[in-house]
């Protein structure tokens, strides 16, 4: 497993970037905000449009309550979802 952080030429960026050993990628963004826009997808979108097949999921961590589609392959997820059963 590899870990890396992402900026494009245009400036998007993605918090972490995990790749496994098949290169498949995983990209984690996280926002200090009880609520989420495009926007804070875009780095994610960046990365996944950039990648093909091989990003296989991007996840924006924020503090709101619910699980939120954000696009293919990416969603917004609430930190105490990492920490709940």
């Amino acid at each position: 497993m590899s870990l890396f952080h992402y900026r494009s030429q245009s400036g998007e960026e993605v918090d972490v970037i995990l790749e496994d050993r098949f290169g498949r990628v995983a990209a984690v963004e996280v926002k200090l905000a009880a609520s989420v826009t495009a926007h804070d997808s875009k780095g994610l979108a960046s990365l996944r449009d950039a990648l093909g097949e091989s990003f296989i999921r991007g996840v924006v961590i924020y503090t709101g309550r619910e699980v939120i589609p954000m696009g293919d392959r990416i969603f917004a997820v609430p930190i105490g979802m990492m920490f709940s059963g």
